[in-house]
């Protein structure tokens, strides 16, 4: 499987997939079809907490919009998670060429936050609450959702989320997973930092509670990636009917954490409504 060049101011080594792929075993016969074909390595169809989540469509994981491993060339220590929202790039710091590099979403609440702060809390499939700024500031949209989303897959915080906190409080600043696809690589008018559901459980799994984060400022961006500076598009505002989240024929099935299956490919076609 060949990919696209990485850019210049990117990750220059080998992508991670290429190495796994060199690696994969045989293709199965007809008999048993791979549950990955059509995916890229790293985004198929998985079980996650009791859910059968589906593959991430090619189409929004084309050219860069993907999760690569390679060399970092920011500014940020060893350990740190960096955030680029004007690139749209999550970048976990590694040594040597094993940094990762994911693709983001970036909503308002993403740029109103620069700097530095730390992950102090970390939670799958979590609940959301519009905060009483988001209530006055857009009554009509939050307005309905004022009572919360439990977590599972109503909730527009996806499969997981890392919270950011500065001098021991919260920031309110999220990084989170979405099913809103068409979201990662472009800016979205609400929301914080989004993540294909398969990318955030991979960071999740791999950042411990107190992994320092920072995000970058519009002069950082210019000057550490000027390739992707402004990169995607700015996507218009939605509404969500409220009947889709509380309605009789919501999908309110928790999660089941533990699950046996979890990470395991989905083999089937038996996926839930995302």
């Amino acid at each position: 499987m060949s990919f696209s060049p990485i850019s210049r101011r990117g990750f220059l080594a080998m992508s991670g997939f290429a190495a796994l792929s060199a690696c994969a075993p045989a293709a199965p016969g007809p008999e048993q079809p791979s549950p990955f074909a059509g995916f890229l390595p790293g985004y198929g169809p998985i079980f996650d907490s009791g859910y059968a989540l589906p593959g991430i469509d090619p189409q929004y994981t084309q050219g860069v919009n993907r999760r690569i491993t390679g060399q970092y060339l920011g500014e940020q220590p060893i350990g740190t998670i960096d955030v680029d929202p004007y690139a749209k790039f999550l970048y976990f710091v590694r040594e040597g060429a094993n940094s990762v590099r994911y693709p983001v979403g970036v909503g308002r609440a993403g740029l109103a936050f620069a700097g530095n702060g730390t992950i102090q809390l970390k939670r799958k499939w979590p609940g959301w609450t519009p905060t009483q700024n988001m209530l006055r500031r857009e009554p009509e949209v939050y307005g309905p959702f004022a009572r919360g989303i439990p977590g599972g897959l109503r909730s527009p915080l996806g499969a997981r989320a890392l919270y950011l906190f500065r001098g021991g409080r919260d920031t309110y600043f999220r990084i989170h997973g979405t099913s809103d696809v068409e979201s990662i690589g472009n800016s979205g008018s609400a929301g914080c930092i989004r993540m294909f559901n398969q990318d955030i459980i991979d960071l999740y799994d791999m950042v411990p509670i107190g992994t320092r984060v920072h995000v970058r400022t519009e002069a950082e961006s210019l000057r550490v990636d000027p390739e992707n500076f402004g990169r995607g598009v700015d996507l218009p505002s939605r509404t969500v009917d409220p009947e889709l989240i509380y309605g009789p024929n919501a999908n309110t099935q928790a999660p089941v954490f533990d699950d046996p299956r979890d990470g395991a490919p989905v083999t089937g076609g038996d996926f839930v409504t995302l």
